[in-house]
């Protein structure tokens, strides 16, 4: 248990985009900041979303050309459509991060299209990037683990987009748990079975912990061979189209579990415990993760 497993920051954005107190561009800025002088290198930094719609992430083109630059970080823009591809290549990210939702109940509601537009849209971008140039991409498979409206969402659903994400050359691959209701057991049958229809993508995981379980499906994806995990700092988190919506993960609870394991994620817990406390306090609640509360060991 000494491998590398790395860990991409999305507090800036999933950590904010449910919160009933917006940020202004400086604070976003800060956050970023001070994730990265934790040792944060992938950071899902802004989402090109229609701020009407959500209005926390509004002002990500004023973000990302506030923050100073950083040859070792990577700043991750969320893309849902092909107007978020061109503010995503126009605002200079390092990377975009398409989300396609599992099943049609959550897509419409969360993206205003069903699951067979947003695949075609997805593959739309990947063509344009391959002919055009811009910043690599990868998938997340939103609602991957079961939806809010539709229930059940079957592997089947969940492989036949990854395989179409495969097809479109896409190289990383995310299982998002939106609604926080995998389990262990689940987690390493559905990357067995995008593994099969997917075989040479990379493989994240971003959970939530609505239900108590996300510790236990990042302990699940590790065991199965998955390197790359998403978190937040402070447990921040939720969405704003599926009810009784919670935080994701939170980094320093992930990064405690897998260093006292032996693993390494090159991140500060003592900074991350810092940021969680701080960024809670601008958004006036306490922190959801643990070790914001408890403190590391020793």
């Amino acid at each position: 248990m000494s491998r590398p497993i790395q860990i991409v920051e999305v507090g800036p954005r999933d950590g904010l985009q449910n919160e009933a107190t917006a940020l202004e561009v400086d604070q976003k800025v800060e956050f970023i900041g001070r994730l990265e002088a934790c040792g944060a290198r992938r950071i899902e930094a802004v989402s090109f979303v229609n701020p009407r719609r959500v209005p926390q992430m509004a002002g990500a083109e004023e973000v990302m050309a506030a923050l100073p630059a950083n040859p070792a970080a990577s700043r991750i823009g969320l893309v849902l459509n092909m107007r978020g591809w061109d503010r995503c290549l126009a605002a200079g990210c390092d990377e975009a991060n398409v989300v396609v939702c599992a099943s049609d109940g959550f897509g419409i509601r969360n993206q205003g299209a069903p699951v067979a537009d947003q695949v075609r849209t997805m593959t739309e971008i990947a063509a344009r990037q391959a002919v055009e140039g811009g910043p690599p991409l990868s998938l997340t498979i939103s609602v991957a683990f079961g939806d809010p409206f539709d229930g059940e969402v079957s592997e089947d659903q969940v492989a036949a987009i990854a395989r179409e994400a495969a097809l479109a050359g896409i190289g990383e691959i995310a299982l998002g748990d939106t609604i926080g209701v995998a389990d262990p057991w689940m987690v390493r049958r559905r990357t067995e079975a995008v593994r099969k229809a997917a075989p040479d993508a990379r493989l994240r995981m971003h959970f939530h912990d609505t239900r108590n379980t996300g510790l236990a499906n990042a302990f699940a994806s590790v065991a199965a061979g998955v390197d790359v995990l998403d978190a937040s700092c402070g447990g921040l988190g939720g969405c704003p189209f599926a009810p009784a919506a919670t935080g994701n993960i939170g980094t320093e609870d992930l990064v405690y579990m897998l260093e006292r394991a032996g693993f390494e994620t090159g991140l500060d817990l003592g900074g991350l415990i810092e940021t969680a406390r701080w960024a809670s306090g601008l958004l006036g609640k306490a922190p959801a993760s643990s070790l914001a509360r408890a403190g590391g060991f020793p």
